[in-house]
């Protein structure tokens, strides 16, 4: 197993990574009868795509010897009503170094295979920015 989720009651659950013990706290948004006091379910899927871009562009930064630290993602994800699901997840990758073309495109590349992004319903319209410095 990876994680457990338990349901803590009022539309809240609490998911803890049994390797690590972190948890994570999910609520249901405000405009589906949540509270919306922490991530939703589909705000943490839209978060791991930024995660997982920016850290599979880490890993693949270590070979070309760029440190990434400072880098920032910015996550928008865009609902549609019905049925209720993601329709669009916008990731804007604000880079905290400057680098040539050739490590740019490592990188960028990198970053659009990472195991999220090919996971994701080809429905979901996926738009990726990268700012370098």
């Amino acid at each position: 197993m990876t994680s457990k989720v338990t349901y803590l009651g009022e539309l809240r659950t609490s998911s803890v990574h049994l390797q690590s013990g972190t948890e994570i706290l999910s609520d249901a948004p405000t405009d589906n009868h949540g509270r919306g006091e922490a991530f939703s379910p589909t705000d943490l899927l839209a978060n791991a795509l930024g995660s997982c871009m920016v850290s599979i562009m880490a890993i693949k930064s270590k070979d070309l010897n760029v440190n990434l630290e400072g880098s920032t993602v910015d996550v928008t994800k865009i609902m549609q009503a019905e049925p209720r699901k993601i329709a669009k997840i916008v990731i804007v990758m604000n880079m905290s170094v400057a680098a040539d073309e050739k490590t740019k495109t490592i990188l960028e590349r990198a970053a659009m295979h990472c195991p999220v992004l090919l996971s994701l319903n080809p429905d979901i319209e996926k738009e990726v920015t990268f700012n370098w410095k």
